[in-house]
C-alpha cells in the first residue's frame, strides 16, 4: 500500500502563485508515475500534470501549460505542484495520484488508471 498526503493549498489572488506538496510513504517502490488532479464544483476529475517517478516524462492539460510545473524528489518521495500566474478556474480540489503500472516513456492522463489517492487540499483563486 502506498500513502499520499497532500499539502499547500489556501486562497490566493488571481496572478498568484501556490506550491503543491505530496508525500508518499508505504511501498513507494511500487511507484512508476504520480499525477495532480483536480475537481472543481460540478466538474469531473480531471488531470492537471503527470510525471515518471524519474522525471523523464511529463505531461501537462492545455489549460496549465506555461503556468504549471510538475516536480518530483525522488530520495524524499515528494512530488511538486508550482502553479504561477494563478486564475480563478483554476480553483479546485487538487489531488495527487500514484500509478503502479509500467507504461514505458508514456504517463497515463485518465484517473481511473491511478491506483492511490491523497485525500485532496483546496485551492481557491480569488479575482
Amino acid at each position: 500500500q502506498v500513502q499520499l498526503v497532500e499539502s499547500g493549498g489556501g486562497l490566493v489572488q488571481a496572478g498568484g502563485s501556490l506550491r503543491l506538496s505530496c508525500a508518499a510513504s508505504g511501498r513507494t517502490i511500487s511507484i512508476n508515475a504520480m499525477g495532480w488532479f483536480r475537481q472543481g464544483p460540478g466538474k469531473e476529475r480531471e488531470v492537471v500534470a503527470a510525471m515518471s517517478w524519474t522525471g523523464s516524462t511529463t505531461y501537462y492539460a492545455d489549460s496549465v501549460k506555461g503556468r504549471f510545473t510538475i516536480s518530483g524528489d525522488n530520495a524524499k518521495k515528494t512530488v511538486f505542484l508550482q502553479m504561477n500566474s494563478l486564475k480563478p478556474e483554476d480553483t479546485a480540489v487538487y489531488y495527487c495520484a500514484a500509478d503502479r503500472l509500467w507504461r514505458g516513456m508514456v504517463v497515463t492522463k485518465r484517473p481511473a488508471d491511478y491506483d492511490y489517492w491523497g485525500q485532496g487540499t483546496q485551492v481557491t483563486v480569488s479575482s
